[in-house]
């Protein structure tokens, strides 16, 4: 399954379910891998074996989750 996502940086972490994509909050900022580290993280309490399929390198990003 593949899930879309928008990425906010400097704030709590949290997920935010949207209509038709999920808001997440980060508190480390896209610095060296930072942010995309703490994503998988945090996505890793409430999806199985997340992955970045698509976005690396932007706040728009599609993940790869198994059911």
């Amino acid at each position: 399954m593949q899930i879309k996502i928008k990425v906010k940086t400097g704030k709590q972490p949290k997920i935010i379910k949207q209509n038709d994509f999920y808001e997440i909050h980060l508190k480390s900022k896209p610095v060296q891998n930072a942010a995309n580290k703490e994503l998988l993280k945090l996505l890793k309490k409430n999806f199985k074996n997340p992955r970045i399929i698509k976005g690396i390198k932007s706040k728009e990003k599609i993940i790869s989750v198994q059911n």
